[in-house]
């Protein structure tokens, strides 16, 4: 990073930063109430998310650093095709982002930044636990995912695009509790492959995330769902010295879903960061899906 007349963050922690600040959206693998619902062989689905989320609090090393604000739109295409291999129904999705980020400051400073396409993902799930019964029964899911670096990225601006390929494991449940509740649970790892910038290496150790859910369904068309996600590890190393970023998340969310039609489904979700370490606390979260059923 070019030093100017503007104080700015070192370019080792600038760079670790811009890994961090994006990677709650570009690599983190969300999952809404009943994402993990298995449908007949043969249905596409097309999805368009829009979301916004703005913080003015950051912490680096447990210390917080103040003058510090982040502003960012994202828009997410998405499309699954259901099918069979063999008696096991399955899906193949693939997700493409893109980022604009509105605002990025550290410590008084503007950084530098870089709006683009984000990294696609492509991702196959697998159900070998069907239910008999949706209500009452428990549908169990495996999901692998990979994150390829096809996107916009820019060493040392913060920008939406990482620069290498990450891969995420990922398990879901629905546990059906009767009388239109139900429970959402999710558990994954990203494990993203080393990378040089500039001669220098940068890693990141795996990341964990836990999604769970408690969804109130009012027949098949309108749910209400509160969520947790819970982030651990994902410390981030440059040139073989921690630079206090990690993925340390606590948030609360809360979803409303509804089809206007039999084939194209509303929903919207706000959410808020309880608890972060090592990195940006977003003060809300906004989210759009549209799903259109084909």
């Amino acid at each position: 990073m070019k030093t100017t007349k503007r104080k700015t963050i070192p370019a080792p922690a600038a760079a670790a930063t811009a890994l961090l600040l994006m990677a709650g959206t570009a690599q983190a693998i969300d999952v809404g109430p009943a994402d993990y619902t298995i449908l007949p062989s043969g249905t596409t689905l097309g999805m368009f998310y829009w979301q916004h989320m703005s913080s003015d609090t950051l912490s680096i090393g447990g210390t917080e650093v103040p003058g510090s604000s982040f502003k960012a739109d994202v828009v997410i295409l998405r499309s699954l095709n259901y099918f069979q291999i063999g008696q096991t129904p399955a899906a193949f999705h693939i997700v493409a982002p893109y980022g604009e980020i509105g605002n990025a400051r550290i410590g008084g400073a503007d950084q530098p930044t870089r709006s683009g396409i984000g990294d696609v993902t492509v991702g196959l799930t697998a159900w070998p636990v069907q239910p008999s019964n949706p209500e009452t029964g428990t549908t169990l899911g495996f999901s692998l995912f990979a994150t390829l670096p096809t996107g916009d990225f820019a060493p040392g601006s913060i920008g939406i695009a990482e620069g290498t390929t990450t891969i995420t494991p990922q398990v879901g449940i629905i546990q059906g509790l009767g009388d239109g509740w139900y429970f959402d649970g999710v558990l994954d790892v990203a494990i993203q492959a080393d990378h040089d910038e500039g001669g220098v290496t940068h890693e990141r150790d795996p990341a964990w995330q836990l999604q769970t859910m408690l969804r109130k369904q009012w027949g098949p068309e309108t749910s209400l769902t509160i969520g947790y996600s819970g982030q651990r590890g994902g410390d981030q190393i440059v040139g073989g010295v921690k630079t206090g970023l990690k993925t340390h998340r606590d948030q609360i969310r809360l979803y409303g879903t509804h089809f206007l039609t039999p084939t194209l489904q509303v929903q919207g979700m706000l959410a808020k960061d309880l608890n972060v370490e090592g990195g940006f606390k977003y003060n809300s979260v906004a989210q759009i899906r549209l799903v259109k059923v084909f």
